[in-house]
């Protein structure tokens, strides 16, 4: 792999695999059910050893975490008999948590690593076709989190983090021409504020290297960049005179980062220069490297809100969205990557899991009672209809529910090509109202139009269910980049309420079933707070999501946006 990485064998592969999407989906099942069938997961459902998929679905029921999560504990515990699967799980990765309050154990394998440097390799075949790449190197800003032990033994860390401190991970890298600028001592570093400031440094050192600007999310760029326009100073003065500011206490990260630098007055000068240049930050990424040919990372779903700021940074570098997965395992890769982030389908690839897909009604108004409709295969889902995905996978997940929707854009030859719709469970509902996470940006994306008229914008956002008014009433929290006076907040207020387009919704109001929406002004940096509860909880920077609806069981997220309140307004809208 290190050596003989040929990104044109690596789409012709891809392409032979999509043509044949229902065979190898079938192939997939089989390899899965082959190895696993012995298992206590799949004894269970009496298989007695058959692998086609009519009877896979027809024994094995649909599950949530919920229902698999006493299986992985066990496992988690030390329990060595096969489980959930035919070999050992020696590893378990930890979901964001973001979304739930406290993350999810899920088992993660070789084939899992495997099929991620898979979708790494496709992903970059298909982007160096359009902007190739020679020699450079990556300004990552990756963050491992802390791996611990369970009960019974067992490594643990976010999925980012076990593929971070996977060997292959570094290979594939060096092999696709863009190892990392940041030493490892940085990567694993303890602290991630010091580790972000020498990510920025490095990057800096090697400038004129830099051939990518990357990050799991999006969100994880523009934190580096709003940090630089506080740190660049002292950038700037650790390269001029070449010794490492007193910020950096680690000494792991001391060392690693010093050896990497000399005293360099020019290149300080030339810096210094670049960024007295700009108007507002704007165009920092392509300033500062200027043979950065795109910036890479996750750009859909809950980061397509910071796609305006990244822009900002961005200049003209074209934004190359990466690919679709979860803890529990990849989906799908962007195969044209030239393609604006608001519009990035994703192909599935059929040889990393079993696929089916649930179809799921557009008509908000329907009865949840209603029976749900029979998934159906990957090859057999139809273009412009919406689904939510469930995954089989070689870890010990069978028909597992996602809680992704999706929408199905079109074919890549036979494999469907997706786009990401919004998380299911995430809805902003107390009657008979249901708002995704996607109508929540659109609202907030609308109402920060009054902001952007003052020269102002919301760095972050989030919503919450407040039932214990009489009626409930939707509230939003918002973080703004400076002072609003309150006549204006009292329109976005409104506009807010207005932009709800949901049915449910506009009739609750109006007959007061729903309570007037309320918009709450957080502190400047609580945002910040809450990445920091996080990682103190062991998530990973890179893999952390501002969850955008934050529910009773979330306590302590409420608490900390509670708590830095500043001002609060209600609607009139209606």
């Amino acid at each position: 792999m290190e050596e003989n990485f040929d990104p044109d064998a690596v789409i012709e592969e891809f392409e032979d695999m999509s043509i044949n999407a229902g065979k190898v989906q079938r192939e997939v099942l089989k390899k899965i059910l082959e190895e696993n069938g012995e298992s206590e997961y799949l004894n269970r459902w009496g298989l007695d050893g058959r692998t086609d998929p009519d009877s896979f679905t027809a024994c094995v029921p649909l599950v949530t975490h919920q229902d698999l999560a006493p299986y992985i504990q066990r496992i988690a515990d030390g329990e060595t008999q096969s489980i959930l699967t035919g070999k050992p799980i020696t590893t378990i990765s930890l979901s964001s948590g973001t979304t739930q309050g406290k993350p999810k154990f899920v088992p993660f394998n070789d084939e899992l690593m495997e099929s991620t440097m898979q979708i790494y390799k496709t992903s970059f075949a298909f982007r160096n076709r359009e902007y190739p790449i020679e020699n450079g190197k990556a300004l990552q800003f990756i963050y491992s989190s802390k791996q611990f032990k369970t009960k019974g033994g067992l490594a643990a860390g976010t999925a980012t983090t076990n593929v971070y401190r996977n060997p292959q991970f570094k290979n594939t890298m060096r092999a696709m021409q863009t190892p990392c600028c940041s030493p490892d001592e940085v990567i694993f570093g303890p602290d991630f504020h010091q580790s972000l400031y020498c990510h920025l440094l490095c990057g800096l050192i090697f400038r004129e290297e830099v051939q990518v600007v990357s990050s799991t999310f999006a969100h994880s760029i523009i934190h580096a960049f709003r940090t630089f326009e506080q740190v660049w100073e002292e950038l700037v003065a650790d390269i001029r005179e070449g010794s490492l500011s007193n910020r950096i206490t680690v000494p792991s990260i001391r060392l690693a980062v010093s050896k990497l630098l000399r005293p360099d007055p020019l290149a300080a000068d030339a810096i210094f220069d670049k960024i007295s240049r700009l108007n507002d930050w704007n165009g920092l990424i392509q300033e500062l490297f200027p043979n950065t040919k795109y910036i890479y990372g996750i750009m859909t779903g809950s980061m397509e809100p910071y796609l305006k700021k990244l822009r900002h940074y961005a200049g003209q570098l074209p934004l190359a969205s990466a690919d679709y997965g979860s803890s529990e395992g990849w989906i799908g890769v962007n195969v044209k990557p030239k393609l604006p982030p608001e519009l990035v389908t994703f192909a599935v690839l059929p040889n990393i899991g079993y696929f089916e897909f649930i179809p799921v009604k557009d008509d908000t108004n329907c009865p949840e009672q209603e029976i749900e409709p029979q998934p159906v295969g990957l090859t057999e889902v139809k273009v412009g209809e919406n689904y939510e995905i469930i995954l089989t996978n070689f870890a010990g997940l069978y028909r597992y529910r996602l809680g992704d929707l999706v929408k199905v854009t079109g074919f890549h030859n036979s494999t469907p090509e997706l786009q990401f719709v919004c998380r299911r469970n995430l809805l902003l509902t107390i009657n008979i109202d249901k708002n995704s996470e996607k109508d929540l940006q659109l609202a907030v994306e609308a109402a920060a139009k009054l902001l952007s008229e003052e020269k102002l914008e919301i760095i972050d956002f989030t919503s919450h269910v407040d039932t214990s008014t009489d009626p409930g009433h939707y509230v939003v929290f918002w973080e703004i980049s400076g002072e609003v006076n309150d006549e204006i907040l009292k329109e976005c207020c409104n506009c807010l309420d207005r932009s709800f387009l949901d049915a449910g919704y506009v009739s609750s109001r109006k007959v007061n079933t729903i309570g007037a929406l309320e918009l709450r002004i957080v502190k400047g940096g609580t945002f910040h707070k809450i990445l920091d509860h996080f990682v103190g909880l062991g998530a990973a920077v890179s893999q952390f999501k501002t969850p955008r609806c934050v529910g009773e069981n979330n306590g302590t997220l409420l608490q900390i946006l509670s708590n830095n309140v500043v001002k609060s307004y209600f609607s009139t809208a209606y």
